[in-house]
């Protein structure tokens, strides 16, 4: 099968290109501009002839266009946006841009070049502050209190009129907070680069009692996956994640603990961490795991593993 994943040398995509080569019949093509993606997360498949690279942006019409062109690509795994929540506060047009905009250009560019399947990567930050509600795949009304989020939902909402209007066939998955080896920011990535800065206290924004789901990033793709192959509805929405959660003072206490120094832990106060998070959320993932799937780790097992993880590349992230 001939893949088209964008943001392919990101985070999560560089994960998702791994276990796709797992099978021999795919040929992967990654799309990333290198905003977020690392080359270092995919240098280790260059030598894979089911693997090709290219660098641009997908905004920009006459290049993207070039690449489908030239390929006859038959599913597109859409992965590129903003990842940074907090960063769009102040530039809100950063996900309006790399959020939106990239999505709208990709489902263009399925309709002109006549490819019918897209996996949509998606979030829990389309639900809003849900106030201690437990999140179903039909919760609403929703009401996003993120750029990022709006910006998510606006792209489930234009992936829909094109199911509707040119036979494309949609996988929308929502993650919740996805933690572990190749990471780029985030809370852990924080942590661990403050801790090393100071010697005195770790600093944590809000009052530490944020409490969520946080899933490790190969159990992530393997449920991708999963859905995938095991849905065929002209749209399936799924939500992610685990059944446990993790406050954010404990993940705190795991950096410090994994990296073995002695910090005071100081809080901000208040019950975020930034303008635009959510404090407390937890998933019903009853439509996921009636179809048979569970992630292996729990939300505290995966925190620990990408703490792990990510403490292998203290030098570099203490020096970004």
């Amino acid at each position: 099968m001939k893949i088209l994943i964008t943001g392919g040398a990101g985070f999560i995509g560089s994960h998702l290109c791994d276990a796709l080569l797992q099978n021999n019949e795919n040929h992967i093509t990654v799309l990333d501009n290198l905003s977020l993606g690392r080359l270092a997360n995919i240098e280790h498949l260059s030598g894979n002839g089911n693997f090709e690279f290219i660098q641009g942006d997908i905004l920009d019409e006459g290049f993207v266009s070039d690449v489908f062109a030239k390929s006859n690509f038959e599913i597109v795994f859409h992965l590129a946006a903003n990842s940074d929540i907090a960063i769009s506060h102040t530039k809100p047009e950063v996900d309006v841009n790399n959020t939106f905009l990239t999505t709208y250009r990709v489902l263009e560019m399925m309709r002109i070049y006549g490819v019918r399947k897209i996996v949509f990567a998606s979030t829990s930050a389309i639900y809003g502050d849900p106030a201690g509600k437990k999140l179903t795949e039909n919760f609403g009304p929703l009401l996003p209190v993120s750029h990022y989020g709006a910006s998510k939902l606006a792209s489930e909402a234009i992936i829909s009129s094109y199911v509707a209007n040119y036979q494309i066939q949609a996988w929308i998955v929502r993650f919740p907070n996805v933690v572990g080896e190749r990471a780029t920011h985030g809370a852990i990535f924080d942590f661990i680069r403050k801790a090393y800065k100071n010697h005195i206290f770790l600093e944590v924004l809000g009052n530490g009692e944020q409490n969520k789901p946080y899933v490790y990033v190969k159990d992530l793709v393997e449920a991708i996956l999963f859905v995938w192959n095991n849905t065929s509805d002209q749209i399936n929405i799924f939500n992610i994640g685990v059944d446990s959660r993790t406050k954010v003072k404990e993940m705190a206490e795991i950096v410090l603990k994994e990296a073995g120094l002695d910090r005071e832990i100081r809080f901000t106060g208040g019950n975020t961490g930034w303008i635009g998070d959510v404090p407390e959320f937890e998933y019903d993932l009853t439509k996921i795991q009636n179809l048979g799937w569970k992630a292996k780790h729990s939300s505290t097992e995966a925190v620990r593993k990408a703490v792990q993880q990510i403490l292998l590349l203290t030098p570099q992230i203490i020096n970004l």
